[in-house]
């Protein structure tokens, strides 16, 4: 039996944080790193700040992963403290990079 590695979580998530990473570095933003699952239990999102960037950590058991995908894009917004003004155009253009290749992997 071949195991089908494209719906692996980890490697959906894997490829989901470098698709974000390419997007936020496109548009200026600083890059996260991003893990799962965070540390504090019961959190679906945390967000760590360290001195030389920040770690968004989100929670893929027991959700859908396009809530997994919508926090990682809000982790990056609130990483980067984006003005609210702002983030409605950022948040568009980094869900489409996360989102585009989700939905066209399920069609």
């Amino acid at each position: 039996m071949l195991c089908d590695v494209e719906n692996l979580p980890a490697l959906r998530f894997a490829g989901a944080a470098r698709r974000l990473g390419a997007a936020a570095h496109a548009v200026g933003l600083e890059v996260p790193a991003f893990r799962c699952p965070p540390r504090i239990a019961g959190a679906e999102r945390t967000i760590r700040r360290y001195p030389g960037g920040a770690v968004v950590s989100v929670r893929l058991r027991g959700r859908s992963f396009e809530a997994a995908l919508d926090d990682m894009v809000e982790g990056v917004l609130v990483a980067n403290r984006v003005d609210p003004s702002a983030a409605v155009r950022l948040r568009a253009t980094l869900e489409d990079a996360v989102h585009g290749d989700a939905s066209a992997q399920a069609a």
